[in-house]
């Protein structure tokens, strides 16, 4: 009976896993498409506001012109949320708006101030209330990680791409160098947010770089 139900289970799995391909992300980059697309046909339409808050900007976004920050993050949202729907440069525009995704909470979600991880908490919203509101971009974050570590999918013009040129996706490897480059990719946005974690992170992918150096 036992090995019956487990053969079961791992034939559910095999076909979860075959569908876990094409469709989950899909639709995330389907939903962050709309949400980006949105955004930057709003500030394209729309008057630059960023002159108000240049000073909250993290370095060296605050030492740009806020035209320059306008037009860049505009341009980005448009570009980044149509290549995400044709699953085009999918890691590349999926990090680009992730790296934005967290300059924005610095300059507008984050809360101004902050003393122990219950004030941090209360940021945890959708609204402001005065404690920041960083519910949204998080959430985006959740969405966007994967699709910088994992590619787009099967349903997209980057795995097109790859079948008419006859080249398979590499295999997973995980080493010293997946570990840095990990880390890399996660630290370089923590360090428009917390500068602290940031630093910290890229320093751990410094050393398991040179750790997977050393056993290579």
């Amino acid at each position: 009976m036992t090995p019956l139900i487990l053969n079961s289970y791992d034939a559910i799995v095999e076909r979860l896993r075959g569908m876990g391909e094409y469709v989950p992300r899909l639709v995330m980059r389907v939903v962050m498409g709309w949400e980006f697309f949105e955004a930057g046909l709003e500030k394209l339409r729309g008057e630059n506001w960023f002159s108000n808050i240049q000073s909250d900007f993290p370095f060296p976004f605050n030492m740009v012109p806020a035209d320059f920050s306008w037009t860049l993050s505009t341009w980005f949202e448009l570009l980044g949320a149509i290549a995400l729907w044709l699953g085009l440069a999918t890691r590349f525009f999926a990090f680009s708006l992730l790296f934005l995704t967290f300059v924005a909470t610095a300059a507008v979600h984050w809360p101004d101030m902050w003393s122990m991880w219950g004030d941090l908490l209360k940021g945890y919203s959708v609204s402001d209330h005065g404690h920041g509101n960083f519910k949204l971009p998080l959430l985006f974050a959740v969405m966007l990680i994967p699709l910088v570590f994992n590619g787009a999918g099967k349903l997209s013009l980057d795995h097109l791409v790859r079948v008419l040129i006859s080249r398979p996706e590499p295999a997973p490897r995980m080493d010293g160098y997946a570990l840095g480059l990990g880390f890399a990719v996660l630290g370089l946005p923590f360090l428009m947010l917390l500068p602290s974690v940031g630093a910290a992170m890229l320093g751990f992918a410094a050393a398991a770089t040179v750790y997977g150096w050393r056993r290579a």
